[in-house]
């Protein structure tokens, strides 16, 4: 049994290793991982190299854009949260997050009609710049996103095997993945300014299932809570993904994978911008995952419960345990933007915001 000691550091995983005989190494490697860090780096992966080349040149050119033409993209025109925010248009923790990004989407056809589960609307079409003004940059992003989300299905069945589930028991949640709206962001986090704020993006816990983040740059930033509360880095590491658990995983699970609060600072001055993509791999709209029970070997529960309190500074997607995983998303979405649910969802606006439209909205 692995020390329940507070990781010190995020782990590093050699994807080939699951794939020969040395998958039981893995494994055990991964269930550690799992239980009780909730987070890892993921080496020698399946998403071709030369297309995570592709990705980070795309980037800056992206936000290098005019202003204007990004503005055209802004996530107000969407009744699917997808589109583009300007810097310090979001809050967490109170706080302004220092960062400008827009939100895309794997390919998506809206299948929403009155009547229907209002969340369902939540899936739908991305808005991407016109071809002439970033040639390439949709038909690369979309073969990129649809790369790691073929990765997070086969890393979700070793995750199962991992806890001493059968390979498919987490599939299950994902039901046809051709009926999967898998979302993400390119982001950019602009260097410091003196005597100004350091939050990138505050303490967090991400919603779904599986996180698959691209640090495109060398800048650090990203650091995760242990559950003494310390802040421990996770730089940059070249051709590796950082993967972390979220509050849905955590919740099917019966706490047995831990979700992570997880932050980023603004990177130091003179540093230059710092960029980055976290790919959010979707689950089923339609399940309430309270509805499922998973049976795990007795070792597992046991080296959960060893893992004991976590002390954390963040907060819990307690939605989860009650609602429609669509349900928890689209909630998620309408206090994190406001402008976009004031447009497109009006009686929700006016549910979660009964005072109008607020100084300061967050999604956490």
């Amino acid at each position: 049994m692995m020390s329940n000691i507070p990781f010190e550091s995020v782990p590093i995983l050699d994807y080939s290793l699951s794939q020969g005989p040395q998958k039981p190494l893995f494994l055990s490697q991964l269930r550690h991982a799992i239980i009780n860090v909730g987070f890892l780096y993921l080496s020698h992966h399946t998403v071709p190299a030369s297309l995570v080349e592709e990705v980070k040149a795309y980037t800056p050119r992206f936000f290098d854009l005019p202003q204007t033409k990004k503005d055209e993209l802004r996530m107000a025109n969407s009744p699917h949260f997808l589109g583009y925010s300007r810097l310090a248009a979001e809050i967490t923790k109170g706080e302004v997050d220092q960062r400008e990004q827009i939100d895309i989407a794997t390919e998506f056809e809206c299948k929403y009609k009155e009547g229907d589960p209002i969340y369902t609307r939540l899936w739908g079409q991305s808005q991407w710049p016109d071809e002439s003004d970033l040639p390439g940059f949709r038909a690369v992003m979309t073969e990129y996103f649809n790369s790691v989300a073929t990765l997070s299905y086969r890393f979700l069945e070793l995750i199962s095997e991992s806890l001493g589930l059968a390979p498919d028991a987490l599939s299950t949640f994902l039901k046809d993945p051709a009926d999967l709206c898998h979302r993400g962001k390119i982001v950019k986090y602009p260097t410091q300014v003196a005597g100004a704020s350091t939050q990138g993006v505050g303490p967090h816990f991400d919603a779904g299932f599986l996180t698959f983040l691209l640090q495109v740059t060398d800048q650090p930033g990203l650091q995760v809570q242990n559950p003494k509360g310390e802040w421990i880095a996770a730089s940059p590491i070249d051709g590796t993904f950082v993967v972390n658990i979220g509050k849905g995983l955590e919740t099917v699970t019966r706490n047995v994978a831990l979700a992570t609060s997880h932050r980023v600072l603004s990177p130091p001055v003179g540093s230059g911008p710092r960029y980055s993509i976290p790919f959010f791999q979707a689950i089923s709209q339609h399940v309430r995952l309270s509805d499922y029970h998973l049976d795990f070997p007795p070792d597992a529960i046991e080296l959960r419960d060893a893992r004991g309190d976590t002390h954390v500074d963040s907060v819990n997607f307690s939605e989860f345990k009650t609602d429609y995983s669509g349900l928890v998303n689209l909630i998620g979405r309408i206090k994190s933007h406001p402008d976009v649910a004031e447009r497109h969802y009006p009686e929700l606006f006016a549910k979660y915001f009964p005072n109008g439209m607020p100084f300061k909205v967050s999604a956490y």
